[in-house]
């Protein structure tokens, strides 16, 4: 078999085919060997959707936040029973909310109440601070909430 030099038309000894052959066969070895390490997984991250927030800031539903090594996400209000802040009440009520927290290859999704901690792979964290405060009639709508929550 014998290559042609398309640009100089003039065909190539057998020794410099052989020698391109090699060549090719061993970039393509070298791409092959490199491909799979592009794919693979750090195993020290929390996988989540989004970008997380830095930590201490309030967060909306759905929106992930950093809360120490995790990631923390907000994914909806489970009970809002706050006594609202222009009534009177006998008991202060509570909010709770359905969490997602992800660590470095594990995932766990709980209810976390205000001002109480949940503790999971040896991990604490606490939801602090829940915005707005309630107001009578009103409802809050679920867009309007922010959630600040801390490692412990």
């Amino acid at each position: 078999m014998r290559f042609v030099d398309i640009q100089r038309k003039e065909s190539l000894g057998p020794a410099i085919a052989g020698a391109m052959t090699r060549t090719f066969a061993l970039c393509a070895l070298a791409l092959a060997a490199l491909l799979p390490a592009a794919c693979v997984a750090v195993p020290d991250a929390p996988i989540v959707e989004g970008t997380p927030l830095v930590q201490g800031s309030a967060v909306a539903l759905g929106q992930p936040v950093r809360v120490g090594d995790l990631v923390v996400t907000p994914r909806r209000v489970v009970e809002d029973s706050r006594c609202p802040i222009n009534a009177r009440c006998v008991w202060a009520g509570r909010v709770i909310v359905e969490t997602r927290i992800d660590g470095a290859g594990w995932r766990d999704t709980a209810d976390i109440t205000l001002g109480e901690t949940y503790e999971t792979h040896g991990r604490i964290v606490a939801l602090v601070s829940v915005e707005p405060g309630k107001m009578a009639p009103e409802t809050i709508a679920a867009d309007a909430y922010r959630f600040t929550y801390e490692p412990r």
